[in-house]
């Protein structure tokens, strides 16, 4: 048995057992919460100053002694003991080891149940930010790429694997900028969420206490405090929420890896990703392999499995805290450390990728692309659309028999089909020209991308 001298431990008539203080603690993870703790610590021991449960002298104590804390753990001079448990004890029992009386008055009103989910907010906070921004630095790379040369190549456009119809390079890419920004938006709109204080609820009734809690969300910068104290000390919505925003975001950078990984294959060679974000083979001299976009592609099931585990985790618990909800810290912190990871090395790899114009131009012509403009074109000439599609669908069937495009057909032949098609119907067949005349808004041609760069200039 091992002497722990924790904050309980008088209740219980034995010292713990080495295996369960092990099994117990979380001090190997929530450690990184540490100036969160202590920047709580303070606003909380501010607040019992003013409401004179504390005086000015304990309050300053105390004050310098956790700024003491956490330059040591800056420093990596702080010594971790599992036998706190967790950052909380931790630095309480280094504080009353700094501070004797004054120390122990922190705790006053307060539990490790609002205190820790006062540290997560507050982490969570920061780390919305710098996941905005790492996304933005991913649309960012993504809009360079499709304002440059490289986005006006005319590139085929795939439903079910099988081409389609022709599109810009510029608006396949912004398509990934949309989905990104939905993702920002989602990140953005969970700090709402976020930004509310549970300090002052306690361990799950509250305190007959006179606590400031306002005082407390001023100084750490809350829009508000939470309302029911019972509900502040067992939600976890906001975590979950965060980790599901993470595997959205995750499954958009799959997509687009899944994407670039055929594009760079010999077989469609439409990209070509710089050597620095490739490997080679243990055993094949010749290969170029696209492992960072596999690994992206590969870490978004982890972010699923972080989602899984949260969700199945929360769903059983009676009300309120259960020690259960310890075991959140291992998805949360994984899932933003994973996705940060991706999202900065997607834009390294979307900043070092070329569109190989050459390649994607030699074959651009094949899977008649152009089909839908051709039916398109007998709409506008007054052909039913269902006439129109099958007129145009018997022949794309006789020009695959005879090899040759939709734009090969000699006139006289395609009147033979329809007698309204004119002259003029050879402006819309060929990629290019189906591209050039697009008029939907939001479509993929020349005059939407231009559009849809200006809008995204000014937005990022």
């Amino acid at each position: 048995m091992l002497p722990t001298n924790k904050s309980w431990q008088n209740r219980l008539s034995n010292d713990q057992d080495e295996l369960a203080v092990e099994f117990v603690e979380s001090l190997s993870l929530d450690r990184r919460l540490y100036k969160y703790d202590i920047a709580g610590s303070i606003a909380h021991a501010e607040m019992l100053t003013e409401q004179h449960l504390v005086s000015r002298d304990e309050f300053r104590q105390i004050k310098q002694a956790l700024t003491e804390i956490a330059e040591e753990i800056d420093a990596g001079k702080f010594r971790f003991d599992k036998k706190y448990e967790d950052i909380h004890m931790a630095i309480e029992a280094a504080l009353i080891k700094k501070t004797g009386q004054a120390g122990k008055k922190l705790h006053t009103g307060r539990s490790r149940n609002d205190q820790v989910a006062l540290d997560m907010r507050l982490w969570l906070r920061d780390r919305l930010e710098i996941m905005v921004e790492l996304i933005k630095g991913v649309q960012k790379a993504l809009l360079k790429l499709a304002g440059s040369k490289q986005g006006q190549i005319v590139m085929p456009g795939y439903t079910h694997m099988q081409r389609a119809q022709p599109v810009l390079a510029g608006g396949y890419l912004l398509a990934y900028v949309e989905m990104l920004q939905r993702d920002r938006e989602r990140f953005n709109d969970c700090f709402k969420r976020v930004n509310v204080c549970p300090l002052g609820s306690g361990a799950l009734a509250g305190s007959s206490l006179p606590l400031d809690r306002s005082r407390v969300a001023e100084l750490l910068g809350f829009a508000s405090v939470t309302r029911n104290s019972m509900d502040s000390v067992s939600d976890r919505d906001y975590v979950v929420e965060y980790v599901f925003t993470t595997a959205m975001t995750g499954m958009h950078l799959s997509r687009l890896a899944e994407d670039w990984i055929i594009y760079a294959s010999q077989e469609f060679s439409f990209i070509r990703i710089d050597d620095a974000y490739c490997t080679g083979s243990s055993m094949m001299p010749q290969k170029r392999n696209p492992d960072m976009l596999e690994l992206i592609r590969g870490r978004c099931g982890s972010l699923y499995g972080n989602l899984t585990a949260l969700l199945t985790m929360m769903k059983g618990l009676p009300m309120t805290y259960n020690r259960d909800m310890q075991e959140d810290k291992k998805q949360l912190f994984d899932a933003a450390d994973m996705l940060e990871a991706c999202l900065q090395m997607a834009e390294a790899i979307v900043s070092h990728t070329k569109f190989n114009a050459e390649k994607i131009g030699r074959d651009l012509e094949d899977g008649f692309l152009d089909a839908t403009s051709l039916a398109e074109y007998l709409v506008i000439k007054g052909v039913p659309f269902r006439q129109a599609h099958q007129i145009t669908g018997s022949l794309v069937g006789e020009c695959e028999k005879q090899g040759r495009t939709l734009a090969e057909v000699p006139l006289q032949e395609l009147q033979k089909l329809c007698d309204k098609i004119d002259k003029d119907v050879y402006k819309s067949l060929s990629a290019n020209n189906v591209v050039a005349g697009y008029a939907t808004d939001g479509a993929g041609g020349k005059k939407q991308l231009q559009q849809q760069l200006e809008f995204w200039k000014e937005c990022l």
